[in-house]
């Protein structure tokens, strides 16, 4: 359990991280709501984190767009089960695709862009009740680290966008970032992101 919950909450930040580096629009929206809501510089404390609307939902965008865990851990079905039109038979194997539904275009207008936005006026959330996003997984079965997981990645990803300002190798332009997926259990960026942090201005 302890070696699950590292690996994906920083592949997590690691990817949101990419997101913003490649969204400085974004990254300057969240730098901004971080400066007035908990002063530049500052780290974040859990009770702060209701006051950071736009941080959550860069952190819910990140998990729709690359779920720590793409296919949900398999299930067995136990008894026959009809779905939508489809009989699924006793002892089949399921497993549930969270990556093709959190990008799935007749769900998300403009599936494929990062758009925290979107989580401003749409009351979606990611604990398992909304089945349009579903990176912790759902029901009975939901992953048991996620509370965890909703204040550690904020916590963590605010404090590193709000403590430091952030330089790619000079090689790099931020919208040609490799954003190769690499699939197994947990989804991990191909190449691994490197990046140098700078005292804030």
């Amino acid at each position: 359990m302890f070696v699950g919950g590292t690996d994906t909450t920083s592949t997590t930040v690691e990817w949101a991280m990419t997101e913003l580096l490649r969204n400085p629009d974004v990254m300057a929206k969240s730098k901004d709501e971080l400066k007035h809501v908990i002063g530049k510089g500052k780290n974040i404390k859990d009770h702060d984190l209701s006051r950071l609307p736009y941080l959550l939902c860069i952190v819910n965008e990140t998990l729709r767009l690359h779920p720590p865990v793409p296919l949900l851990i398999p299930r067995n079905v136990e008894n026959p089960v009809k779905l939508c039109g489809y009989i699924i038979p006793k002892d089949t194997q399921v497993l549930v695709n969270a990556w093709a539904i959190g990008q799935d275009p007749t769900i998300w207008e403009d599936s494929k862009e990062f758009k925290p936005e979107r989580f401003l006026t749409r009351q979606i959330d990611v604990r398992g009740q909304d089945f349009e996003l579903i990176p912790f997984g759902a029901g009975r079965r939901i992953c048991p680290g996620f509370p965890l997981a909703l204040r550690t990645i904020p916590i963590i990803l605010g404090s590193l966008v709000n403590n430091f300002d952030w330089n790619l190798d000079v090689n790099l332009q931020p919208k040609v970032l490799d954003m190769t997926e690499r699939f197994g259990i947990s989804l991990h960026k191909a190449n691994p992101l490197c990046l140098i942090p700078m005292p804030l201005n």
